[in-house]
């Protein structure tokens, strides 16, 4: 009998930590675990001290503006210094680099200089895209190189003006990124224990937006917003499924699509452009995507909307709104964070502005309601906050820092 209770009480014992374990949420990518820019964390911090949450760590980093992805104890982003383009690790309890990887020499342009791509960590490996389309794959435990190509030697990749920016995307076995490659090689997936390529497709310059992966009526898709249209591609072989032309000034397509359960996509871009919302249909074997409705009332220039509830937040250039996403109505708009970017967790945005004023903003489509805000530096922000158990991370082209928001 008391052997039989073994088993019984070490199932129980398990069951009682995993709640702990669950909420330890990871953001192991650009914009979160679904790349939407909402985290399922809760107990976060209703209001804020008038000098802004507690600081757990603030360090010294280089140029770049590289989201930060965490999983467990570790941050994984990009930057770069005189000698070159890094990927590096830092231990997520203080700050204190644990390892760095050089990518590349260092990237230099008019708009800032450094990377801009995010990594993706998958299991014990991290994947980072560099500015000039080099891209790599390391042990995330050591920094070890596990592969590395060159897209631009591999496959023609031709970085946009300001740098190549996607973040690369895990489907299956297989890494995904908008390379922007000569003929026949716009979209590239490679096998992501190898780095080999697998299937290449299109003609589309690059965009500065990251691919996100769908489902549809049954049906896979990968979706990219590449330098002249959305385009939807069957993550198997890279056949084309649907796609919209999309002409911005400068090509510069650069915000994510956010996805609307279950068949809806909003796509939006700067430069007077604006948005649209389309419907996903999937009939007789065929996919296809019709206009619903189309506004020039959020121009995601390079922050993406985040949806929640039936309503778009977002930045229609230097102005943070909110859209109704059935309709495209505006419910309501607030100034004061000139090109910010935002990210929603427990039924409140965090709106960091691209001067680096963060505020902590209800999510209701009723009023534009502030609860907190400060001056977190007087520097370019033009990262997505990041948030994983309780800690907002942030960065610049100068430093990044850790806060706590858990309650």
């Amino acid at each position: 009998m008391r052997r039989a209770l073994i088993p019984t009480l070490k199932l129980a014992l398990l069951l009682a930590l995993l709640p702990a374990r669950l909420a330890a949420a990871d953001w192991p990518q650009f914009r979160g675990p679904d790349r939407d820019g909402r985290s399922a964390e809760t107990g976060l911090l209703t209001s804020w001290p008038a000098g802004g949450p507690e600081v757990l760590w603030r360090i010294e980093l280089g140029e770049g503006y590289s989201g930060i992805s965490v999983v467990g104890d570790r941050l994984f982003t990009l930057y770069a210094t005189s000698s070159g383009e890094y990927l590096a690790a830092f231990d997520r309890r203080d700050g204190r680099q644990l390892w760095r990887l050089r990518l590349d020499d260092r990237y230099r342009d008019g708009q800032g200089n450094g990377p801009r791509s995010t990594p993706t960590v998958d299991g014990e490996v991290v994947y980072a895209f560099g500015a000039r389309s080099v891209l790599v794959a390391a042990a995330a435990a050591d920094g070890r190189e596990l592969w590395r190509r060159d897209l631009k030697q591999t496959v023609g990749a031709r970085p946009p003006q300001w740098g190549a920016s996607t973040s690369p995307l895990v489907e299956g076995e297989l890494l995904i990124v908008d390379a922007g490659g000569a003929p026949d090689a716009s979209v590239v997936a490679l096998d992501r224990r190898t780095g080999e390529t697998v299937w290449t497709g299109g003609s589309d310059k690059a965009g500065y937006s990251s691919p996100l992966a769908v489902t549809v009526g049954g049906v896979r898709q990968v979706l990219l917003f590449t330098g002249t249209r959305l385009v939807s591609v069957a993550p198997a072989d890279g056949k084309v499924l649907w796609k919209r032309g999309w002409r911005t000034s400068y090509d510069v397509n650069a915000a994510v699509p956010v996805f609307i359960p279950p068949d809806r996509v909003f796509v939006a871009s700067g430069y007077d452009t604006g948005g649209a919302l389309l419907r996903i249909r999937v009939a007789g074997g065929r996919t296809s995507a019709e206009e619903l409705w189309s506004s020039r009332g959020m121009k995601n220039q390079f922050s993406s909307s985040v949806y929640l509830d039936g309503h778009l937040y977002g930045f229609d250039n230097s102005i943070l709104k909110c859209l109704d996403a059935a309709s495209g109505e505006e419910r309501w708009k607030a100034r004061g964070f000139g090109h910010g970017s935002l990210t929603y967790a427990d039924g409140r945005l965090i709106v960091l502005g691209d001067r680096g004023r963060l505020a902590l903003v209800e999510a209701t489509p009723e009023a534009y309601r502030e609860k907190a805000a400060f001056e977190v530096w007087s520097a370019k922000s033009w990262t997505v906050p990041t948030l994983a158990d309780g800690r907002l991370y942030l960065r610049n082209e100068r430093e990044m820092l850790a806060l706590k928001v858990g309650g």
